[in-house]
């Protein structure tokens, strides 16, 4: 039966979204065209000709953004120097803005784009012709510089790159940029895919995880060194095997239903229940408390998180170096670095905690480290949750968002340059009304979106 197309996925999102958007928007990330009135949106701000292309599906990198459509095409917009958006936009003629001159980036100057590339700025499908005729597509994900879609067959494309820490590593070979989707090889029969900044960890259907990208944080689950760094771009089978419950408890499974990504580290739930993570641990990342807070730490194979046992986990995201979880219950659990912050409980909560297997406190004696995964307060029936490197929004399951962390771009849309220090509802006028159903969090900015009624 050659060429005959066997469905692993069916489609996931299918209902339009009204999409919101604020931050940073110098690179073109919130979508609204080279306008200079899209550099810094303050609060959640209604991108009507975004929510006009029928969006149903939206992933936030670091500084681009990716959709998918009702009608099956992919849109891209935000920086594209490594070929991220997966389609050329080095045609259009940009004006560059002059920092340095008097009044150059302000209300004054007589450029309304901004020094924004249009081609970049406005929301653009990469062209079909990349992909086989009859591609169905089900997800798109975003890391740092690179993007990836998911299709019904299971089968994955990518475009961008992955970087080092020294410069650009590659996307399927060392030193390359992929300026236009490419099939990826070896990955067949994918359910699930997540990105961190310059990694990528995906499910398969018969729930084995793989990993593939920059693994020097050991986030790929397996010891990768200067000489196997090109050969960690391919995607690799992640290897479970961790006895630390002791003989009394059942062999936990080797398979997973749920992946999650932070920047450096990687997460997974197993279809037993058994939340695992590995990679950077400098802040407990890992949930691991052996190494946490050792310059350079890190879990190089993943191991079990002993304190989320019995909690519960449905799902599970990351920053920089923090993470979130949700669990079954509505309880929204945070842990990591906390020292501006980040977990959004509050200071005072962190300082009076003089036990170091729960918090590590920095010299100034003040919480820099949450080492075991704690219910933020003031929140209940949490249905979703999102991390950038360091902010954060979690919708209720009344449609309602908050937001906190680091906000000096405006990423958390309280319309403040000053630090989240707790959840905080988003409550201007655009989404004041609105029943939220999603939230992204990108680098230095946010997206919400609703249903289009």
């Amino acid at each position: 039966m050659k060429g005959r197309k066997v469905e692993i996925n069916a489609l996931r999102y299918t209902e339009p979204l009204k999409v919101f958007l604020f931050g940073e928007g110098s690179s073109g990330e919130l979508g609204f065209g080279a306008t200079k009135k899209a550099i810094d949106v303050k609060r959640p701000r209604f991108n009507e000709a975004l929510s006009n292309m029928s969006v149903v599906r939206i992933a936030a990198g670091g500084m681009h953004v990716v959709a998918l459509t009702k009608d099956n095409q992919i849109l891209t917009w935000g920086v594209n120097d490594n070929g991220a958006l997966g389609r050329d936009t080095s045609h259009v003629d940009v004006k560059m803005r002059d920092m340095d001159a008097d009044g150059s980036d302000s209300d004054s100057d007589d450029d309304p784009t901004g020094g924004l590339n249009d081609a970049e700025a406005t929301p653009t499908a990469v062209p079909a012709e990349y992909f086989p005729p009859d591609t169905t597509f089900v997800d798109v994900v975003a890391g740092d510089s690179c993007t990836f879609a998911l299709t019904t067959e299971g089968a994955l494309y990518g475009w961008g790159t992955f970087r080092k820490n020294e410069g650009v590593l590659g996307f399927q070979k060392k030193d390359d940029c992929a300026r236009t989707p490419e099939y990826i090889e070896g990955m067949k029969k994918v359910t699930q895919i997540a990105c961190g900044t310059n990694h990528v960890v995906a499910i398969d259907k018969d729930k084995h995880v793989w990993a593939w990208g920059n693994g020097q944080q050991n986030q790929l689950g397996r010891r990768v060194t200067e000489r196997t760094l090109e050969a960690a771009l391919q995607p690799n089978r992640v290897g479970f095997h961790d006895n630390s419950l002791g003989k009394k408890h059942p062999k936990p499974s080797a398979k997973m239903v749920q992946v999650g990504c932070g920047d450096y580290h990687s997460m997974a739930i197993g279809d037993d229940g058994h939340v695992w993570a590995w990679g950077a641990n400098n802040y407990a990342e890992t949930g691991y408390a052996g190494n946490a807070g050792d310059d350079n730490a890190n879990v190089a194979t993943p191991r079990i998180i002993l304190s989320l046992e019995g909690r519960q986990v449905t799902s599970l995201v990351g920053g920089s170096h923090h993470n979130l979880a949700v669990t079954a219950l509505g309880e929204l659990l945070a842990w990591g670095r906390c020292d501006s912050s980040q977990t959004g409980i509050p200071m005072d909560q962190l300082n009076a905690v003089d036990d170091v297997s729960k918090v590590l406190k920095g010299e100034n004696g003040k919480a820099k480290i949450l080492v075991e995964p704690t219910a933020v307060p003031g929140l209940q029936d949490i249905v979703f949750a999102t991390c950038g490197p360091d902010h954060n929004i979690v919708l209720d399951k009344n449609g309602k968002a908050y937001s906190w962390g680091f906000s000096a771009n405006y990423q958390t849309g309280q319309g403040t340059l000053d630090d989240i220090k707790v959840p905080t509802l988003i409550d201007n006028t655009a989404v004041k009304e609105t029943k939220l159903v999603w939230g992204g969090a990108g680098g230095q900015y946010s997206v919400l979106a609703s249903l289009k009624k």
